[in-house]
């Protein structure tokens, strides 16, 4: 075989090798081999807000404006109000803390009738969304209902340059296992195929990996 032949047959296994890379490249692109998150079934309740540290709570007692206010929830989860100290809030809804309060004031007031109104939400922990990875600004958010992955990535500012936003995935914990769903952000936030925009949980872990390449 002359150089020339050599050369040449070199240059071909070298093309086929470039084709067959080129090949692959849509395949990598897709995203993630997991299922994409189920979605929320018609009849199915949105879950109760629950009220975390950092929130302001609305604290009304009708007929009672002295009684009436708006605190914070402490660290520590708990609440200071006129006649009701160290009152525990985090963990509860509105409507738990609201019957708490009842109790609490019932020493001093006749049958009071309490509403508790959220402000300044911020959630408990384990139900803050977060986003970690290639977002513009990656942070815990509060969950909102109805909360898709378009709004999240909105609040987070979107993908940065070197996002692989089809293989970005949530984790989820279902019955007390952890689950892996594939989203694909980039189809949704780039090309707007809002078939791409999938449901949030309290609790979800959206992750953006960086791209390969």
């Amino acid at each position: 075989m002359n150089i020339i032949s050599l050369l040449t047959s070199r240059l071909s296994a070298t093309l086929v090798l470039l084709v067959g890379a080129i090949l692959l490249l849509p395949a990598c692109a897709t995203g993630p081999s997991h299922p994409a998150p189920p979605a929320m079934a018609a009849d199915q309740a949105a879950p109760a807000y629950i009220i975390g540290p950092g929130d302001n709570v609305n604290i009304f007692v009708w007929q009672q404006p002295d009684l009436s206010v708006t605190v914070p929830v402490r660290p520590d989860g708990r609440i200071n109000t006129p006649l009701a100290e160290d009152v525990v809030a985090a963990g509860k809804t509105p409507t738990q803390l609201a019957r708490d309060m009842e109790q609490e004031l019932s020493a001093y007031v006749r049958d009071p009738v309490v509403t508790v109104i959220v402000t300044g939400i911020v959630g408990p922990y384990s139900q803050q969304v977060r986003v970690i990875g290639q977002a513009t600004n990656p942070q815990a958010l509060a969950y909102r209902e109805n909360m898709t992955a378009l709004d999240v990535m909105i609040a987070v500012g979107g993908l940065t340059d070197f996002a692989a936003g089809n293989r970005a995935s949530i984790v989820r914990v279902v019955n007390g296992e952890t689950q892996q769903y594939g989203v694909r952000l980039n189809d949704l936030i780039n090309r707007g195929d809002i078939g791409a925009n999938v449901q949030m949980m309290p609790g979800d872990i959206l992750v953006i990996p960086e791209t390969w390449f």
